[in-house]
Formats: C-alpha cells, structure tokens, sequence
C-alpha cells in the first residue's frame, strides 16, 4: 500500500491498456473518451462516492460551488476527482474545500480541509480531463455528509455536471470565494446538479474493493426522496456497513438519467451510452472489483438500436456482452441485473424485455444475477410494478421499492 502521506495525483489511463503522465507536476489525468484505470493503480483506495459526468450545465463567473457528498464507506485520507471531462475549455479551480456538513450549506466549524492539487492550491484542468487532488489528511464515517466546495475562478462556459442530484447544491452570486465559510450565507442560489466534481475515494480500514452500480435513472436514483441518499445504491452500502466484521466494499453510483445501453439520448445532458462510457464511469473508479450493470429500460422505451433500426433482444445481448467482455479484461466480475418491469412499454418491446431477462437469468455469460425485476414487480401483473412500490409514473420504484432492490443483491456472490 502505498502511504497515505506520500499519495497525491497518480496516474489515470487515457485509453483501454494506456496511460497518460504529466511530467510537469504529476497531476492526475483522464481523457473524454474510453477512459479507465486499473484498480492496481491506486493500492488500497476505494471508492466512496461517484458522480457520473455529462455535458450542458449552466455557466459559472467567479463563483463558489457548495456540493452535498454522501460517503458509502469510511476511511481516511481522502481525495475528490474534480473534472472538466464533457466541456470545450480548461475549467479553473481557485480553491477547493472539503468539510462536514452541519445542516443544509452550513459547516460544521473546524472540519475544513482546504484541498492541494500537485501542492497548488488551485488548478486548471483542461477540456476533456480530469484531475485528482492530493491526499486531504481527513477521516470520515460511512453514511455521513461531506460539503465540497469548489470557488470556480473566470468564467466556466457550459459545465461538466451531473444533472439529477436528488440533492440540494448551493451557489454563491458575488464573486467572492466562500470555499472554506462555515456559514452559508454567502451562498445566495440553490440547485439541484453536482457541478464539476466526480468522485472522492478513501483509504478504508477493512475494505479493500469497490463495487459500482451502472445504469440509467434507477440507479440515480429517480423519485427517491431528494436529500435522504435512498438509491438503492445507498441502500446496498447500508447493508454492507452493517455486515459482521466491518464493511469490505466501496460502492459508488454511476447512474445517469435518461441513459441507454446503445444510443447516445438526444438531450445534451443525459451523456453517452452505456458502452461509450462504461470504461470511464465504471472500470475507471479506484478498486473496482464488482460492477452490477441495470441498463436497457430506455432502448426499449425508444425502440431504437445502435444502426437506427429496431430494437431486438440480440441488440440489447450484444451489448451486454461487450461490457461483460471489457470488464472481464480488466479482471472485474460483472453482475446482471434484471431490467425492471414498466407497464407503458408497448407489447412488442416488452416481449424484448422479457427474452433478455430471461438471457440474463440464464445464459451464464454474466458472472452473477441480481433479480430486479422478480423484486419489484407486481405479483398478479408481472409485467408492472407492485404497487407498494411504485413511485407513480409506473417506471421509478419509490423509497420501498429501492430498499426492495438492494435487499435483492446477494452479500455473498460480492467480492470478499
């Protein structure tokens, strides 16, 4: 392992197998495009909160960025990915801060942590790239709340963000940097999006692997009660940090709404396909060991694969396998996960849905099943949520039906 004293910005692969190294100041890098690092590459970091990136969010002039991290693990040590992965200009950072959250934008006085980037206080990380920060000498606890602050100095043009945060982010208006106040008087707006920040890992005592969760709006955690961290993918790391012996896996979030397996969504801010960003979102977070893949509900909602034409069963299949293949080249167990039951679907694609979920069940190309489907849905109408778990719009399970998902997942067949 390597000291945590001695652990700054390492190296990040700009392509499958490649590497990129700054000279200069040895700042970590990564590229927009089929980005991913090996987990030997950062010994004994795990992941413990992930933000997947998409391009289009608003522009920032001189202000400070207050964002809400939900940690899925505790450890020591810690580091924030900040990135400018989905703009077209260099993104500076002025300061960066990382804290305890007290309540809403307020933090707890005492815990700041002002943040380095090659020993720099501030950074300029160029269009298309990302860049870890240096080991931030700080503890923190599984399911706890961190406040990152980042003061973005000029102006940013369109942000690299994350759009549906399920989580409150605060702005400030006078070009002032408030990165490290424990007051948050000095931020004037609220939203909702992650903005520029893309993941923090730390050093964990027991744990010595991440497990991330890759898909679409449900593993964003879509209709779950903003600021409550109900994804499922919460759910799981509660489960794991309550297992005897300390918790073992990291678990990061690499869900974005509106996201589909094949084709790249219309809208800018929905981000690429599954198979354009697997490599970057999933086999590129520190540690990873496990991934647990949901995609496939929003190709069927739109019927479209990847050549433009209908969607069929072995359109959604080969993709899988594409991904089951990447992820086995980098030594990852892939886990499948059936794709849920969502009743607007019309007749045809719903068989599609069916026929993959039963490819997924049985077919032994994934190296282990999680059944989302048989949790969530409906016993007298298979083809639709139960009701207990439907947040209302017939596709999004609410706070029950995401805690029905994690509780599906098999401890066991995660890496021990």
């Amino acid at each position: 392992m390597v000291a945590a004293a001695t652990v700054g910005a390492l190296l990040v692969s700009t392509a499958h197998g490649g590497r990129q190294d700054d000279a200069q100041d040895g700042r970590a890098t990564s590229s927009a495009t089929d980005t991913q690092q090996s987990a030997a590459t950062y010994p004994g970091r795990v992941g413990a909160w992930e933000s997947a990136m998409s391009a289009g969010g608003p522009s920032f002039h001189d202000q400070t960025v207050r964002m809400v991290v939900h940690t899925s693990i505790g450890g020591s040590g810690l580091r924030i990915r900040v990135s400018d992965l989905r703009s077209d200009r260099p993104l500076t950072v002025g300061a960066a801060d990382v804290a305890e959250q007290y309540d809403g934008g307020r933090a707890v006085a005492g815990t700041h942590h002002r943040v380095t980037f090659g020993g720099s206080r501030s950074t300029t990380v160029a269009a298309g790239r990302e860049e870890y920060s240096d080991v931030i000498p700080m503890r923190v606890a599984a399911d706890q709340n961190l406040l990152v602050s980042l003061y973005l100095s000029g102006t940013t043009g369109p942000s690299t963000f994350h759009r549906e945060a399920y989580e409150t982010t605060y702005v400030s208006t006078d070009g002032v940097d408030h990165a490290a106040d424990d007051s948050a008087a000095g931020y004037a707006r609220t939203r909702t999006s992650w903005y520029y920040l893309s993941g923090l890992d730390v050093v964990a005592p027991t744990a010595h692997a991440t497990v991330v969760a890759f898909g679409d709006s449900i593993t964003d955690g879509y209709h779950s009660t903003a600021g409550a961290n109900r994804r499922w993918p919460d759910q799981l790391a509660r489960r794991l940090a309550s297992a005897p012996g300390g918790q073992r896996l990291g678990v990061t979030d690499a869900g974005i709404a509106g996201n589909r397996l094949l084709t790249t969504a219309p809208e800018i801010y929905r981000g690429p396909s599954g198979v354009q960003r697997f490599d970057h979102d999933a086999l590129g977070e520190p540690g990873v060991k496990d991934v647990i893949l949901l995609e496939g509900v929003n190709d069927l909602s739109n019927d479209l694969n990847s050549a433009g034409g209908p969607l069929t069963a072995r359109n959604l299949i080969d993709g899988y396998r594409t991904l089951i293949a990447r992820g086995h080249a980098d030594g990852v167990r892939m886990i499948g996960a059936t794709i849920l039951p969502y009743s607007r679907l019309s007749p045809a694609m719903n068989a599609v849905r069916e026929q993959v979920n039963q490819w997924i069940r049985s077919s032994g190309a994934f190296d282990a099943v999680v059944d989302f489907d048989r949790a969530v849905r409906d016993p007298s109408n298979p083809d639709a949520l139960a009701p207990a778990y439907d947040s209302g719009d017939h596709l999004h399970p609410n706070d029950a039906g995401m805690l029905a998902m994690a509780d599906a997942v098999d401890l066991s067949v995660l890496v021990s």
